[in-house]
């Protein structure tokens, strides 16, 4: 008798190993702020908020949850005065079967978005629809299969007003435990992406990513490779550079428990000569993170 096959990512997820190491922990855009609080009867408050060039956005979140009936609600108003609500009913209806209701509203210009959602997921499938109720309305389905570590999965969106099928996609990949491969045919397989990722050891780990978008005028294959490398227990070095030659290090530090600092530097290292840091060549940045 076969092995039960374990739930496979979603279709957002195929390729999250390379896609995280190459995008996360590089803070040199902005200069961030994270504080998150959790409290004894399951509440949670999340500020977090950005400087970017001297402009400043943040949101304000609380999120509530009921983990007995599979229920939460999270509650967002940003500094652009718009106020997000999501409701989230898991395993209620059905073992695997995940509902939610997403909304926003911008009172001032009065527009507002309303998406539910519905995730289904068990042993070797990870199925995942969406109703955007005002616009459109669109339906967007994503099905990903798994098999032995090998992932197959597609993406296609309907607007049900017009009747026609406006965007669909496809992947392939294999997933082991040191490694993981990941194909992506999107935007009605006009973009072709391939990632790479492998834990090297322990402490190191490496991946890449090639884009190809056939409707580019630029034309040629956009690559980048990265590495990341913990220094103890504590503390992690990453470095990423892609075929423009934009070099880009980050550096994460936990100082104390629940305290983390994160350093991003990134130079075009065809500009040397520009030195100015908050030049168009040459950016830094930092984050901090609070949480109790």
């Amino acid at each position: 008798m076969s092995l039960p096959q374990p739930v496979p990512p979603s279709w957002k997820d195929l390729g999250k190993s390379a896609n995280d190491l190459l995008a996360k922990d590089y803070p040199y855009n902005t200069t961030s702020l994270e504080v998150k609080t959790n409290t004894p009867s399951d509440v949670s408050f999340r500020v977090f908020g950005t400087n970017d060039k001297g402009v400043v956005n943040g949101d304000l979140e609380a999120k509530w949850a009921n983990k007995p009936h599979g229920i939460t609600v999270t509650q967002t108003w940003t500094t652009s005065n718009t106020l997000k609500t999501l409701v989230e009913l898991e395993n209620q209806l059905a073992k695997g079967l995940k509902i939610d209701v997403n909304t926003a509203l911008q009172p001032e210009k009065g527009t507002r978005s309303t998406t539910v959602g519905g995730i289904y997921k068990q042993s070797g499938v990870h199925t995942r629809g969406v109703l955007d109720v005002f616009k459109g309305p669109t339906f967007t389905a994503d099905t990903v299969l798994g098999r032995d570590g090998f992932l197959v999965g597609a993406e296609a969106a309907y607007n049900v007003t017009e009747g026609n099928v406006t965007r669909y996609a496809a992947a392939l990949g294999y997933n082991a435990p040191e490694y993981a491969v990941t194909l992506h045919g999107l935007n009605n397989l006009k973009t072709f992406t391939a990632s790479y990722y492998h834990k090297v050891s322990a402490d190191v780990e490496a991946g890449a990513k090639a884009v190809y978008d056939s409707k580019a005028t630029t034309g040629g294959v956009a690559l980048e490779v990265g590495a990341k490398a913990y220094l103890d227990p504590a503390a992690f070095v990453k470095a990423k550079i892609n075929n423009s030659g934009v070099l880009a290090l980050g550096y994460t530090q936990s100082l104390r428990p629940g305290v983390k600092l994160g350093l991003g530097l990134a130079v075009d290292t065809q500009k040397l000569n520009d030195i100015s840091p908050s030049g168009p060549s040459h950016r830094v940045g930092a984050s901090f993170v609070f949480e109790s």
